[in-house]
């Protein structure tokens, strides 16, 4: 039997395919155009992004390992939902890792202090425009140049996994107005702390503003909330 030749670009356009559906996949999951626990369907999936089932189970796989979504036998791929206590393990394990984060920075440059007040102000743009999947990427960024300054590479990495459990929640508060305000006053606030060189001050200001998004997302966690 003649042996079949695999065109040499084969290889990468499926992977850059996969690629493309698992970024999709994931900002729908960020906007809230799908919330957490809600099944995702192959077929729909493919038609709505004009390619076939293989890509799409590829894909869904790769964000099963992330934890962005679970697979039950029988049942399918569906946005993952967290139960109150993993909620809370999420939220501990953020404060205790990003704790140890912060408080290995060091000063940053000028250029490197100017690029993290450069993402902030992009996020108050965001807001401002009610863009709040943009908004809502541009946190994340923003935060994790943060992280970057620290030599401690592989906390970074883990912290990055751990947020991504939470990801899901993240597109409901930011519709709350205050809540808004609250997050664009204290990034501004860090950035003056990383500025001074004030690492104490920063995990007190991380520590403010972590709890202040778990209160807003654990309201959708209380018992009788709309999932």
């Amino acid at each position: 039997m003649p042996s079949r030749k695999t065109s040499p670009t084969a290889a990468p356009a499926a992977g850059q395919v996969v690629a493309r559906v698992v970024d999709e996949i994931t900002q729908m999951i960020v906007s809230g155009e799908l919330l957490p626990g809600q099944q995702i369907r192959q077929e729909h999936m493919a038609a709505a992004l004009g390619v076939s089932r293989l890509p799409v189970r590829e894909a869904l796989r790769q964000l099963a390992a992330d934890g962005l979504v679970v697979h039950e036998q029988h049942v399918g791929f569906a946005v993952t939902r967290l139960s109150r206590s993993e909620f809370d393990q999420v939220y501990l394990m953020r404060r205790l890792l990003e704790t140890e984060v912060i408080r290995s920075l060091p000063r940053p440059g000028a250029d490197e202090l100017d690029r993290i007040a450069a993402l902030a102000e992009e996020v108050e743009r965001a807001a401002a425009e009610m863009d709040l999947p943009r908004m809502r990427t541009l946190n994340s960024r923003f935060h994790f140049a943060i992280f970057a300054l620290s030599d401690l590479n592989l906390v970074v990495s883990e912290i990055r996994r751990i947020w991504t459990w939470a990801l899901p929640y993240h597109a409901v508060y930011l519709h709350d107005e205050a809540g808004r305000e609250r997050i664009l006053a204290e990034h501004r606030a860090m950035v003056a702390a990383l500025g001074a060189g004030d690492v104490e001050r920063l995990v007190e200001l991380m520590d403010t503003h972590r709890a202040g998004s778990a209160d807003q997302l654990s309201l959708m966690l209380a018992p009788g909330a709309a999932r």
